[in-house]
């Protein structure tokens, strides 16, 4: 965990003893915060759209050409998905910083 991340939560869990001040800075500091997050996440949906999109096309393509579009390695995969009892849990530490993210 990060030093401010960690500065954060302490104040989260002393808030009587802030002032309003405190408070806002606080308060702005984690709007900033969840900005960033918001932004990376809108350009990760674009980029997963674009590449959606690409492979679409190209599956489309193969079946126009008579290719077969599900190979066994597919269902292999999909065997391996199905087989993992995944039930909302995560397979990535939401805690762990982003290689992109700048203490």
């Amino acid at each position: 965990m990060s030093e401010r991340n960690e500065r954060m939560d302490k104040a989260l869990l002393d808030l009587g003893s802030k002032s309003n001040e405190e408070l806002r800075e606080l308060l702005d500091e984690l709007y900033d915060e969840e900005q960033k997050v918001s932004y990376r996440r809108r350009v990760l949906h674009g980029k997963i759209d674009i590449l959606r999109a690409e492979l679409v096309r190209r599956l489309k393509g193969q079946r126009e050409s008579g290719e077969d579009i599900i190979s066994g390695g597919d269902v292999e995969r999909l065997i391996d998905i199905l087989a993992n009892d995944l039930r909302g849990v995560s397979r990535y530490d939401v805690s762990a910083p982003d290689e992109g993210d700048e203490e």
